[in-house]
């Protein structure tokens, strides 16, 4: 078995694939109309799981947009070339909470998505 997607709650179809695959550099997997709602589907543009986009339906929803990780980072993104990456993220919007670090596992900085959502861009030292 392997994870396939995750899903991740956003306020607006729109405004999430324009930020993931405008900003991010993702790729749009799929769009389809499903009614009521629509199967999004995202996914880093160096392949990985995916991220379905949930459109919040109701208030409880709504209050987990941008807190699914409690505050905490809980997203990784991985990268081959951390400097490469967060020159392009930082040139296309994307807002750091910190300057790089190196650590002992590789060299990390956090951001948040526009949705609240805390991330690590992360290039690992065993990568």
């Amino acid at each position: 078995m392997q994870l396939a997607s995750v899903s991740l709650i956003v306020p607006d179809y729109d405004a999430a694939i324009a930020f993931y695959c405008g900003q991010m550099g993702f790729d749009l997997v799929a769009d389809i109309d499903q009614g009521r709602k629509r199967w999004v589907e995202v996914r880093p543009s160096g392949g990985g799981a995916s991220f379905v986009l949930a459109r919040a339906d109701g208030s409880v929803q709504e209050a987990a947009i941008g807190a699914q990780g409690a505050g905490r980072v809980w997203l990784f993104l991985q990268t081959d070339d951390f400097e490469r990456d967060h020159a392009r993220l930082m040139q296309a919007g994307v807002t750091f909470e910190e300057e790089p670090r190196h650590e002992v596992y590789g060299t990390v900085a956090v951001f948040r998505d526009i949705f609240g959502n805390r991330w690590d861009l992360i290039e690992r030292r065993d990568a």
